[in-house]
């Protein structure tokens, strides 16, 4: 699998070696367990005696609830057993680690692909906070769960699809199920979801995207798939809350060749200078390192972002910002001044 090269590049003799932005960890936080409010909790007489027995004997609660996800079970009763596992796991990862060792895990992705869809919306939820547990992820993708999960991403309810873009969120750290999630067909549903779901799934599906496009393939299908739209679109919309996100998805996809028109095909540029000018200390960083990683081999491109006015507001930048941004604004300044083009045996060097 290959995976994303953060390496820079040379112009002019001057090397420029990071245009990454690796300050990522505010900007994305994990996905956490279910919400509460999503599903109709136990009677009050139930939710007693499943904390109680919860708290006295859980193995054996545990398996019991296990039997009762079954397919020999009625659907009310499976969804009963899973919602209750969905409670044990939600918040104590000592349960996550039972739930799994009793065997849940199989039948609980059996569920997700039920034609029930509260059904599969329990099942999916019951996998996302067993996910969250580290011991966990290997056996949920060993036992099958990616496949499910993405059906569920394409026909599921709108909170299965939250819950399950989560899932594989989880399961793509580690290495080896990026390229098959990749693969299954998540990532076209995902960028459907960050262009179409709401806020919260808009930041699951950019988490999960995020972590899915350090593998190179995933950052061509993501492309392919049309990501660059909706990421346009919430980096243009500051009140959003989504530029961070946007931006750092952006960002690592402009290592592959197939970004760079699409970026500029959907209004991207104008969009990148605005930031540049009236963004976060954070976002004109992340912003300018787009644009020199889309200027960096195209006169096309740097007469285009030179044209839409992004000098002033980096020679400020680079007069006012933080070290790290001064150095990329300087950096994109140069390429910016340099002639537009530029002679090679009579032909302009241009993209």
């Amino acid at each position: 699998m290959e995976m994303d090269n953060r390496a820079g590049f040379t112009y002019m003799g001057r090397k420029f070696s990071d245009l990454s932005v690796n300050d990522d960890s505010s900007a994305f936080s994990d996905c956490n367990s279910d919400r509460s409010g999503e599903f109709p909790t136990a009677s009050s007489e139930s939710r007693r005696l499943l904390l109680s027995c919860a708290s006295d004997n859980s193995d054996d609660l545990i398996g019991h609830l296990v039997a009762h996800l079954d397919s020999s079970c009625s659907i009310e009763e499976q969804k009963q057993a899973a919602m209750e596992i969905r409670l044990l796991s939600k918040n104590k990862p000592e349960n996550r680690i039972k739930i799994a060792k009793a065997g849940a895990i199989k039948p609980l992705i059996s569920l997700i692909s039920s034609s029930d869809l509260q059904l599969q919306e329990y099942g999916v939820t019951a996998i996302l906070n067993l996910s969250l547990c580290d011991e966990n992820k290997e056996l949920i993708a060993s036992s099958g769960a990616i496949k499910p999960l993405v059906r569920a991403l394409k026909m599921g309810t709108p909170t299965a699809k939250e819950n399950a873009a989560c899932a594989l969120l989880r399961l793509s750290q580690l290495e080896d199920n990026k390229v098959a999630i990749g693969r299954s067909g998540a990532i076209p549903l995902l960028v459907n979801l960050l262009e179409t779901g709401g806020f919260r799934a808009k930041k699951d599906a950019s988490t999960a995207l995020y972590s899915l496009c350090s593998a190179k393939e995933n950052k061509i299908r993501a492309v392919q798939s049309g990501i660059m739209k909706p990421l346009v679109e919430l980096m243009a919309d500051f009140g959003s809350n989504m530029v961070d996100k946007s931006a750092f998805v952006m960002s690592l996809l402009m290592s592959v060749p197939e970004s760079k028109p699409s970026l500029v095909e959907e209004g991207g540029v104008p969009v990148l200078v605005e930031i540049v000018e009236a963004g976060t200390q954070r976002q004109k960083e992340i912003a300018v390192s787009i644009l020199l990683h889309l200027c960096e081999e195209s006169v096309v491109y740097r007469t285009m972002v030179a044209r839409e006015g992004a000098i002033p507001p980096l020679v400020a930048l680079s007069q006012a910002g933080t070290s790290r941004a001064k150095q990329k604004a300087e950096a994109l300044i140069e390429l910016l001044r340099q002639p537009r083009s530029i002679s090679n045996g009579g032909r302009s060097s241009e993209l």
